[in-house]
């Protein structure tokens, strides 16, 4: 297992392939994300690799975490998160920056963010629900989440009932994401589709768990060594070869042929089916 990155979500493009097809991607920043300090066995009870990203002001950091940065010779950091890892082979050096190359194209990722925030929203906002009729014997109350309680008995409302509330601004991960370039020289990662949160927020991407890959780079890529991990350069505007999919074939014409002939056969059976189910109610009828 390998250390994560933190990173910040720049927004969304697009890319594009050899073929012309575009995919949708968003931008993620790796801002001065350097390791912090080591989490050992002996010391911890645990190993893991902490990372901090982006800069702070000296004002909005705290005496002591002032002085573990300046042990760890790095700069003040605005985000600082662990990562677990199964052995000390996967430890990088403390102050070591983290390079945009750490991932690779094609490969799987699961990123962390805190979801867009809607404030307090309404019942059928936030569940979906149908509202009350939008004109005879409803006044004033259209949107509103109708009866909550039941009787005396038990006399109050449940826990986890679906009602107005705050919406968003959850922590979520979005699973099995694809990596389709990386820049190491600007620090950008751009993975395909979308990631939950907003434009500068903050993200945490690992590997993903539910896939296993073999070629990643272990125990990462730091700036002193990106070179010998460096990527293949990909024109502007276009996604890494490794990350790129084929078109599904097109229909070829002996193909087509044979789905014709399929499609004729079910519809003649379709009609001597039909056919015979009429014959017993002409007789039916000649009886009469």
């Amino acid at each position: 297992m390998r250390t994560g990155v933190i990173a910040k979500k720049v927004g969304m493009t697009r890319l594009f392939q050899e073929d012309g097809r575009h995919v949708p991607v968003t931008v993620l920043a790796l801002e001065e994300c350097q390791v912090v300090s080591h989490r050992t066995m002996d010391r911890d009870g645990y190993i893991a690799l902490q990372v901090g990203s982006g800069e702070a002001k000296q004002k909005n950091v705290n005496k002591p975490q002032r002085e573990h940065f300046a042990k760890a010779n790095v700069g003040l950091k605005r985000k600082v998160a662990e990562f677990r890892l199964d052995s000390e082979e996967g430890l990088l050096p403390v102050g070591a920056r983290i390079s945009a190359d750490h991932f690779i194209a094609g490969q799987k990722v699961d990123i962390t963010g805190y979801t867009q925030g809607k404030g307090f929203a309404g019942a059928m906002k936030r569940w979906g629900f149908g509202g009350l009729r939008a004109t005879h014997g409803v006044s004033i109350s259209h949107r509103s989440h109708g009866s909550t309680g039941n009787r005396q008995d038990p006399g109050r409302v449940f826990k986890n009932k679906k009602m107005a509330g705050h919406m968003g601004d959850r922590q979520r991960t979005q699973q099995n994401l694809e990596i389709v370039r990386t820049d190491a020289d600007r620090g950008l990662i751009f993975v395909k589709g979308s990631v939950p949160g907003t434009k500068n927020g903050w993200m945490i991407i690992r590997d993903a768990v539910k896939i296993i890959h073999k070629d990643l780079p272990f125990p990462g890529v730091m700036r002193r060594n990106q070179d010998e991990f460096a990527s293949e350069e990909a024109a502007p505007g276009l996604v890494e070869s490794a990350a790129e999919h084929e078109v599904q074939p097109e229909v070829s014409a002996e193909q087509q042929a044979k789905l014709a002939e399929e499609q004729g056969s079910g519809a003649d059976v379709a009609t001597n089916n039909e056919a015979s189910d009429a014959k017993p109610a002409d007789d039916a009828n000649k009886e009469g």
